[in-house]
């Protein structure tokens, strides 16, 4: 599904990926690990088109090397940035509408799948979502505002969905929500490639992990390997 292959990225003149590789199958949550400044954010970004980058990218053998954001999120790739962005000034269910799919026209509706994903699913998953829906989104809280974000993006209907960092500052209770939304994508046939430093909920919902550090892919295994190797963790992981 997603392969990356000697991949490089750079801001101006900053060397940060140094030649990364690794892969996502279909169905299947990857963590992608490491300290902040390893380069996961920036591994991210490359596969969305968003830094410099060389090398390979390819998303069902389509090469994304040098697609625009836009084309590489008509693929089926949808990216939840740390920063969340969201649009304050408009409400909660604006904010979900201007995630949806774009209509298809007449002569290819018939031929079009039917959308995974509806307002009604966003607000079953997320009832505060539902209650707020009328709200301006810039009043809400962190967590509410991380809920709608994810919400937004899936309403695109993506394959696959990269997330930066979704427990980022979020209290327990919100946590442990979105480690149940993560697994409900999974479940309806959403691969997911998640940026996360807690790896209490990474190594609990993930079936592999990469852990990187200093730009490059230090370790690739699943949850379990990882876990006993507790040279990697301290290393590249534990402060």
């Amino acid at each position: 599904m997603l392969k990356l292959d000697d991949v490089h990225a750079y801001y101006g003149k900053s060397h940060v990926l140094h030649g990364v590789s690794m892969h996502v199958q279909p169905g299947e949550i990857v963590s992608l690990l490491g300290r902040n400044g390893s380069g996961r954010s920036t591994t991210v970004k490359a596969i969305m088109g968003l830094v410099d980058t060389q090398g390979s990218v390819t998303w069902n053998t389509k090469q994304l090397v040098g697609a625009k954001p836009f084309e590489i999120a008509h693929l089926g790739i949808g990216y939840v940035p740390e920063n969340r962005d969201i649009f304050p000034k408009l409400t909660v269910h604006q904010n979900l509408m201007l995630g949806e799919k774009s209509a298809v026209s007449k002569a290819s509706a018939k031929s079009a799948k039917k959308a995974r994903w509806s307002f009604d699913d966003m607000y079953r998953m997320f009832p505060r979502l539902k209650e707020r829906q009328h709200t301006a989104a810039g009043v809400m809280s962190g967590g509410e505002q991380q809920m709608l974000t994810l919400c937004r993006t899936l309403m695109g209907d993506p394959d696959l969905i990269m997330i930066d960092e979704p427990t980022e500052g979020l209290a327990p209770k919100i946590v442990e929500l979105v480690a149940n939304y993560l697994n409900t994508l999974k479940d309806r046939g959403v691969s997911v490639l998640l940026v996360e430093q807690k790896l209490t909920i990474a190594l609990a919902i993930s079936q592999r992990c990469y852990v990187m550090g200093h730009g490059a892919i230090v370790f690739e295994g699943t949850p379990a390997e990882l876990r006993a190797d507790a040279v990697i963790r301290k290393e590249w992981l534990e402060v």
